[in-house]
């Protein structure tokens, strides 16, 4: 068997093969980069090595780094992750001149199923049903044009060397075909070195459903049952559930024989996930589901298909790679109860999903056994911007689907995310959406109810508040006594009765949530001081977390920041009156589109900035000339940095 692995990826994911790892008696290696020194994966594993700066294109995915700290530590085999290097040919080569073993498929069936065009073309051979597009090698953007209007829209065009919704855009309408065009072939360039796109028929109420594969080299060939993964935001998974809701056997069975066609076909051998992207309208079909891809690797929710068929598929991905057979048979998979899965991620629902980055002030998930927790992050760890933000992943199982989405709900409730902003309240509102529990869903879910989800932008938690100002208050006043000399007289200042000549006494409070100007009123009466935001008493049961002078208030999966004080006048927002604009995240200006001088209309794109993977367009909030700009293209730039100022048009 073999006894030691090096694991050429990071965070949740290195933590969850160095688990199975350990289990069975392997050495862990890790690799990090100087942004990880310090993380989780690192210290949970019995080696580690560095591997170079904190961006992964001199990190992660150099190559040589990674085969030099394999063959340092004496390492059996590779084992690549998801994501990064996992799906990279030339990295499986490289492993095997090294005389390392790469735990997954040959480099051939990597290649085979890579690029989305020539994977397509090979799965009509192979008798795999594929949605009708262009998948041909011609890039000219007036010839896509043109083959968009002959496949009749909306279309969908996708990058031919990436996946996760980079390099993806649907387009309705002929006239905005080449703006999309331009931005996807820039953010496909960007994702995966390659800017070639090809384009596809856009599938009405769209559900994505995949099959879990396995092959060993003896040419065994099975099927783990199904994945429903059609909850999404910007073509990437939020929730992903197993078994697929209004799966009937005969449409298993014809999905199923497709999967293990399509793996076949390549000589494939490992763990690998065949993507349909099938027709929801009319309920699930055997005629009704067409191939989109397939990974040729471990996919990220994995976990519930290990829920309801009690395997380890991180254990079956090394015995393959050490020639063994395959642990069982087709007949011998079974399919028990129904398993959720829900990726908490470091954005902000509030503010159009922003990836959002920092510290860690607290984490803490139920600790009862409901529900298995994957996380490669703890209390007081950073959420860098260079990498993925996802924090965890919270997987629930029970033996009805209904009781499955309730007990992730209630997990969710019970979680705690201090630092960064969260999805973790749009997650369990997703749980709860009626339509989603009685299995009436597609791909374009999430989008058509934004607002009922809590997505939108929300008014100030004003409970929060005035629990989070109650604290600060009490807190002070604590420190105040501390420094008190004893022999001082008493100040009638200090009496916190209701006693005014005049009416009842009433204090004002100034405080600053979430970088903005709030105001909590004290009202002192024969009861004693009564505190209140807007009206609004302090909710008892909302948790609140120190950090300097500022505390985290958390109430109903929300997070609320707040200190005492004023916001200083030349940070303020300064609205329709025009102002700066300020860098919503940290991340990379990828291009200016404006410079000093320039004339500007509302809504006109300012900047291009790229974070966590993804292209995110500042755009101008009013009418007014560009009077500064305070950046080169190329820039890092930290959340709040300013980017450009408009002196604002005069209102008639």
């Amino acid at each position: 068997m073999l006894s030691s692995v090096l694991i050429a990826n990071r965070g949740e994911i290195a933590c969850r093969i160095a688990r199975t790892a350990k289990r069975m008696r392997m050495r862990t290696i890790a690799v990090y980069s100087d942004a990880d020194a310090n993380a989780l994966h690192v210290r949970m594993c019995d080696e580690a090595y560095p591997i170079g700066p904190a961006p992964a294109r001199e990190s992660y995915l150099v190559i040589a780094t990674l085969i030099e700290a394999a063959k340092k530590a004496r390492a059996d085999c590779v084992h690549p992750g998801y994501g990064f290097l996992s799906e990279n040919a030339d990295f499986a080569e490289a492993c095997a001149r090294a005389g390392l073993v790469f735990v997954g498929p040959s480099p051939d069936a990597i290649r085979a199923m890579g690029l989305k065009d020539r994977a397509k073309a090979l799965m009509e051979k192979a008798g795999v049903p594929v949605v009708p597009g262009y998948h041909g090698e011609q890039q000219d953007p007036k010839f896509l044009k043109r083959k968009a209007y002959e496949i009749g829209y909306p279309v969908l065009i996708k990058a031919v060397a990436g996946g996760g919704g980079k390099g993806m855009r649907r387009v309705d309408k002929h006239a905005d075909f080449d703006d999309a065009l331009d931005g996807a072939m820039r953010e496909a360039g960007s994702a995966f070195g390659d800017s070639r796109v090809l384009i596809e028929r856009y599938v009405s109420a769209p559900r994505h459903i995949e099959m879990q594969v396995f092959a060993d080299r003896q040419g065994n060939t099975i099927h783990l049952n199904e994945r429903d993964c059609s909850l999404q935001r910007r073509h990437q998974k939020v929730i992903e559930e197993a078994p697929a809701p209004g799966m009937t056997p005969q449409v298993r069975d014809a999905m199923g024989q497709a999967a293990v066609a399509a793996a076949k076909a390549v000589g494939y051998s490992g763990a690998g996930t065949v993507e349909f992207i099938v027709d929801g309208e009319n309920g699930l079909r055997p005629d009704g589901f067409w191939f989109m891809e397939m990974n040729t690797r471990l996919q990220v929710e994995h976990p519930v298909t290990e829920s309801v068929t009690g395997l380890d598929l991180v254990e079956w991905q090394f015995r393959v790679a050490n020639g063994e057979t395959l642990p069982a048979t087709q007949e011998e998979i079974a399919l028990r109860g129904h398993a959720v899965e829900a990726r908490i991620y470091a954005e902000d629902p509030e503010r159009g999903f922003l990836p959002s980055t920092g510290k860690i002030v607290a984490l803490e998930f139920p600790e009862d056994g409901s529900v298995r927790v994957d996380s490669g992050i703890e209390s007081g760890g950073e959420i860098s911007p260079y990498y993925d933000p996802m924090i965890a992943k919270v997987i629930a199982h029970a033996p009805t689907r209904e009781a499955a989405l309730e007990k992730l709900a209630g997990a969710l409730d019970r979680t705690t995310v201090a630092g960064p902003r969260t999805n973790v309240g749009f997650l369990a509102a997703l749980c709860r959406a009626r339509e989603f529990q009685n299995g009436r869903f597609d791909t374009g879910f999430i989008d058509r109810n934004l607002t009922a989800l809590l997505a939108g932008t929300q008014q100030f938690d004003h409970a929060a508040i005035a629990r989070g100002a109650m604290h600060l208050l009490e807190r002070d006043r604590s420190r105040l006594a501390g420094r008190r000399d004893p022999e001082a007289p008493d100040s009638p200042w200090d009496v916190a009765d209701a006693f005014q000549l005049s009416g009842p006494r009433v204090s004002a409070i100034s405080l600053v949530v979430d970088g903005k100007p709030a105001r909590a009123e004290i009202v002192y009466s024969p009861a004693g001081p009564v505190l209140t935001v807007e009206g609004v008493a302090p909710d008892p049961r909302a948790a609140v977390i120190e950090t300097g002078e500022a505390v985290y208030v958390m109430r109903q999966s929300r997070q609320t920041l707040l200190r005492l004080g004023y916001v200083a006048a030349d940070e303020a927002d300064q609205g329709e009156g025009g102002g700066t604009i300020r860098a919503p995240m940290h991340g990379k200006v990828l291009a200016l589109l404006v410079e000093t001088g320039a004339r500007i209309a509302k809504g006109h794109p300012v900047a291009i900035i790229e974070a966590m993977k993804m292209e995110h367009t500042l755009t101008a909030p009013c009418d007014g000339t560009i009077s500064d700009v305070r950046v080169a293209a190329g820039a890092q730039v930290p959340e709040g940095a300013a980017i450009a100022v408009i002196a604002a048009d005069a209102q008639d």
